[in-house]
């Protein structure tokens, strides 16, 4: 279920005790980009060989997502964040810009906060984030959460019906329905389904309790790097900068109009662009 896009190669990095698959591509500064439920590294098909023309491109799969393992533990989003590090540190990269959306924006938020020394550059793409004011709001108004949360029985109704949940959820987040193929959703879905991922990813939330905690304890040193942050008009993008704010001293961004949820999906070029021209 390889998918390829000319210009990058597929590598295995073993890093943090896991093997994490990576897609690579370009040459210049570094740029992590990590992805969110229920995607895979594909997420940013859309988006990678435009940045790659100016930046290292590296797109991973989380641990518990795609190609990459997916062991009992680890789903926190800080040991998330340390198996990033690691995979940059192992790929060559001593210092590094990070974009992550929806989980992976979480993750890259750990990551930044973590590892101060190695994050030249965040970019959060449209999430709510632990640590918030408004992260308890999200625990109970975003059905998701709870019903993800819930020890076996997501992982009872969802195995079989993977394609059928898949498009569902990234339907209900989508403002252009037209942003997706069959294809696009098959592929997601197929990685969903694979051994032990439905699991792993629901995981993912299993962890909001500890990750909430480690955020306030990171909020009380903001983060000095810039930060980008968007998100969709139709989504979180009206709260994304105020949301930042909280966490970090340099933050821009807004909103992107006409867009829901799955930014890098809706509109590429517009997440292009203005990643490209935060990092130039």
């Amino acid at each position: 279920m390889t998918i390829h896009i000319e210009g990058f190669s597929h590598r295995i990095v073993s890093a943090n005790g896991v093997n994490i698959h990576t897609v690579s591509g370009g040459q210049g500064s570094p740029l992590v980009l990590i992805h969110g439920f229920p995607q895979t590294w594909w997420e940013w098909r859309n988006v990678m060989s435009k940045l790659a023309e100016h930046h290292r491109v590296v797109a991973i799969d989380l641990r518990g997502a795609g190609f990459s393992d997916c062991p009992v533990s680890g789903y926190d989003k800080e040991t998330l964040a340390e198996d990033v590090h690691q995979v940059m540190q192992e790929l060559g990269h001593t210092s590094y810009a990070v974009c992550g959306h929806d989980i992976g924006a979480m993750v890259s938020v750990a990551l930044a906060s973590s590892r101060r020394d190695a994050v030249t550059r965040l970019i959060v793409l449209d999430a709510p984030l632990p640590g918030w004011t408004g992260w308890g709001q999200c625990l109970t108004s975003l059905w998701q959460f709870g019903f993800h949360q819930k020890r076996d029985l997501p992982e009872l109704l969802i195995r079989g019906r993977e394609f059928e949940y898949v498009s569902a959820f990234i339907a209900e987040r989508t403002f252009d329905h037209g942003s997706y193929s069959f294809s696009d959703m098959e592929i997601f879905a197929k990685a969903l389904a694979l051994p032990g991922r439905t699991r792993a990813a629901l995981e993912w939330y299993r962890a909001f309790p500890l990750d909430h905690q480690n955020a306030l304890q990171w909020k009380s040193e903001p983060l000095r790097m810039p930060v980008l942050a968007l998100g969709g008009e139709k989504r979180f993008g009206p709260q994304m900068i105020a949301m930042l704010e909280e966490f970090a001293s340099d933050v821009s961004g807004g909103s992107i109009p006409d867009c829901g949820h799955y930014v890098a999906d809706e509109k590429p070029a517009a997440v292009t662009s203005s990643i490209l021209e935060f990092l130039a």
